[in-house]
């Protein structure tokens, strides 16, 4: 009988254990944004250099990439926007529009 109680605590905690674990590993990968920035700081590079025309469109993956120019007081700004569609989390990058 204890052998069977231990067997089934062990069992317990062993569950309950990996279901935080898993809960922490897909938090972290849903999270991670690093590829989408690496991605908008490319573009940001090509803007800087000439090779990119605004606006601009694009997808990459479930993000969705709109840049495009604003009006901020006196200064012309370039908006780098990318948004999740399924989770509507929004990164932004703005930078002085060249001339």
């Amino acid at each position: 009988m204890e052998t069977l109680v231990a067997t089934v605590l062990i069992v317990i905690v062993f569950v309950i254990s990996s279901m935080i674990l898993n809960n922490l590993f897909s938090n972290s990968i849903k999270n991670n944004t690093q590829s989408i920035e690496n991605h908008l700081n490319e573009l940001q590079y090509l803007y800087l250099n000439e090779k990119l025309l605004i606006p601009y469109h694009d997808t990459l993956g479930t993000w969705e990439i709109t840049i495009y120019r604003f009006q901020d007081k006196n200064n012309h700004m370039v908006e780098f926007e990318a948004t999740n569609t399924t989770t509507s989390k929004s990164i932004s990058l703005e930078s002085y529009e060249i001339k």
